[in-house]
């Protein structure tokens, strides 16, 4: 009888999401909310627990006490056969320093993977929105005798500039693996599209323990798993691609098959925010068939009174819409939106309050911001400007605990 294979997760989410500014002021980017319930590490954590992967070690680093913080408190698993879900700060375990790339904060855990002795090691990234059964991927990487299977989503040639890409041949064998080229390579049989890095990998772990500390001991490797260590592995012939289209979902519809976003601006992360309260949205939050698990509230049901409503809108438990008018926007919990106010296509993070008769158009406000009676944000951009971070497409952010007047 053929035993399960042994399966390690490490997720990477010490990013420091410099290009969120300032939603990430205080956190670690996969601690950023989203979607009004969630952080967005729950949607990896939330497909390595459907897919059956329940010893998970998150990296952490940068900024992370509200990440570690939402781990524990709200990620737990029963134990009963050892499994556990456990963030893993930064511990100098090879001298004073910090990580100095991804593959380095592997190395530097080493002692996990020691412990845990897995046949194979997932690695994803913790910071993009999307679902995926990690399972499918293992196995089509166990089947193929690889060394490392990268995912890949197909994206337009000519867009696929701006990521890591992936040239491979007809068995699936990457062949080239370059960052942001300016010619990306076309996919065997399509040369218009171009396998894109999801930054999702699985390895045998006694390559990828190989592959670190070779790394290591290498003076003019910048220590990174994409830039480093997946090249190395291309180079040796045992890198190979999996493709993202190819992994099914219960629930999914046509429509939503394939959705992944890397929401690491403030524009394409309020985009996706606009996509969930469209009519038709292509990112489906409630398909219970695959659950994305969020932070749980004790708060009571959203309430409106005074006339107050929401439209083309979600909203969260504990917020309350006293006579204020809410259209095309994201309230997460404890938001309270008071008599006269309008709130249209924005998306508004756990403890905001909006005063009478403000205005509020197409923004981010983080946590706790407040706005005064008769404040606006979104209507006069060259003043805000002065005072809070517009996006290139117009986005007014305003950071965790800002009074605005």
């Amino acid at each position: 009888m053929r035993t399960k294979p042994h399966v390690l997760g490490i997720v990477l989410a010490g990013g420091e999401g410099k290009r969120l500014y300032p939603l990430t002021m205080d956190r670690a980017k996969p601690a950023v909310p989203f979607g009004g319930s969630y952080r967005l590490i729950d949607f990896v954590l939330s497909n390595l627990v459907n897919g059956g992967y329940e010893r998970i070690c998150v990296l952490t680093q940068y900024k992370s006490h509200s990440l570690d913080r939402h781990i524990s408190q709200h990620w737990w698993v029963s134990g009963f056969h050892g499994e556990y879900i456990t963030p893993v700060p930064a511990q100098q375990r090879l001298g004073p320093r910090w990580y100095t790339g991804s593959a380095d904060a592997i190395f530097q855990s080493m002692n996990l993977i020691d412990d845990e002795k897995p046949d194979y090691i997932v690695v994803f990234g913790a910071d993009h929105v999307y679902r995926m059964d990690p399972s499918q991927m293992v196995a089509e990487h166990i089947a193929s005798g690889a060394d490392v299977t990268v995912a890949g989503i197909r994206v337009p040639r000519k867009e696929a500039f701006a990521f890591g890409c992936i040239d491979s041949d007809d068995e699936n064998r990457i062949t080239a693996f370059v960052e942001k080229p300016s010619d990306p390579p076309g996919t065997p049989g399509d040369p218009d599209v171009t396998y894109a890095s999801m930054g999702n990998y699985v390895f045998t772990a006694d390559r990828l323990v190989d592959a670190l500390k070779a790394d290591a001991a290498d003076p003019d490797s910048d220590h990174d798993m994409g830039g480093d260590i997946i090249p190395a592995f291309v180079a040796s012939g045992g890198a190979y691609v999996y493709d993202f289209n190819d992994n099914a979902i219960p629930g999914e519809t046509p429509r939503d098959k394939g959705y992944w976003r890397d929401v690491g601006t403030i524009d394409s992360f309020y985009d996706a925010h606009m996509d969930l309260v469209s009519e038709n949205p292509v990112f489906n939050l409630y398909n219970q068939s695959w659950p994305i698990r969020g932070a749980t509230s004790l708060l009571p049901p959203a309430k409106f009174v005074k006339g107050g409503s929401a439209n083309d809108s979600m909203v969260g438990q504990g917020c309350i819409v006293s006579g204020a008018t809410v259209h095309n926007s994201v309230l997460s919990n404890d938001v309270v939106i008071d008599e006269g106010a309008v709130v249209q296509g924005s998306v508004l993070m756990p403890g905001v309050r909006i005063g009478r008769n403000a205005v509020v158009r197409n923004a981010i406000l983080d946590k706790n911001v407040t706005v005064a009676d008769d404040g606006q944000i979104g209507v006069d951009l060259t003043h805000d400007r002065e005072l809070f971070q517009v996006s290139a497409g117009g986005v007014v952010c305003v950071g965790k605990n800002v009074a605005v007047e």
